[in-house]
């Protein structure tokens, strides 16, 4: 009986051991795993390697974007050399253009047909009666015949225009009207029959003849002057 129940004890001591053994292993490594992850400088040291590696890979993949990303340069568009079109190849700036003052006339015809009844001493003042008619809207061949008419100056001016420089047998208070010069009395003249006729709607010979002269054939001779300037 006693060994038998040695034997029984053998038994039960081998199945207590074969139990408890690999119990106590698995908690002895749990419990170095434990020590070990617990001890404080440990974990720091791990910490700084684990942010100081996640810094040379977020560096790391800095890089690499830099260098996989190329630069684009901005490319300007290509100038295009403007071309002119066929109209703009055939134009050509006309130097001597034909620029046309009065009845079809350039100033230079103009002045040029005036010349021809002024002689004397209005010899060559054409371009005054021109210049002064077409400012203040006269009619530049019935200025001039009107001239001729009171002066002569078709063949031999008046003392009117020798020796005051008037050119219109215009007066004041009875006297004839002096002019330093012959161009003041021409512009006068022309002035005079802008402001006292033309305004008033008195710009024909016709209509001028009551006030300018007391004579109703006046206004026939100036016709017959302005006739002859346009011939000419």
């Amino acid at each position: 009986m006693k060994q038998t129940h040695m034997v029984y004890a053998i038994l039960v001591f081998g199945l207590i051991m074969a139990i408890t053994v690999p119990h106590l292993s698995t908690m002895a490594y749990e419990n170095d795993v434990t020590y070990e992850t617990t001890n404080k400088e440990e974990l720091a040291s791990t910490t700084e390697t684990i942010d100081s590696t996640a810094q040379l890979a977020d560096s790391a993949s800095s890089m690499d974007v830099a260098i996989a990303i190329p630069l684009v340069e901005e490319k300007q568009p290509p100038v295009q050399e403007t071309k002119p079109t066929v109209q703009e190849k055939n134009i050509e700036p006309q130097e001597n253009a034909i620029s046309i003052v009065y009845d079809g006339l350039t100033m230079e015809q103009l002045v040029s047909k005036l010349n021809k009844s002024l002689h004397s001493t209005l010899s060559g003042t054409g371009n005054l009666y021109a210049s002064y008619a077409l400012q203040y809207g006269v009619d530049p061949y019935l200025a001039v015949a009107i001239t001729l008419h009171e002066t002569g100056c078709k063949w031999n001016c008046s003392s009117a225009v020798k020796n005051h420089n008037n050119v219109g047998g215009m007066k004041s208070g009875g006297s004839l009207i002096h002019f330093d010069s012959l161009e003041a009395g021409i512009k006068a003249f022309i002035v005079n029959l802008k402001e006292n006729y033309y305004d008033k709607g008195l710009n024909t010979p016709e209509l001028m003849n009551k006030k300018y002269a007391s004579s109703s054939a006046w206004a026939s001779k100036i016709n017959n002057y302005i006739n002859q300037i346009k011939s000419s």
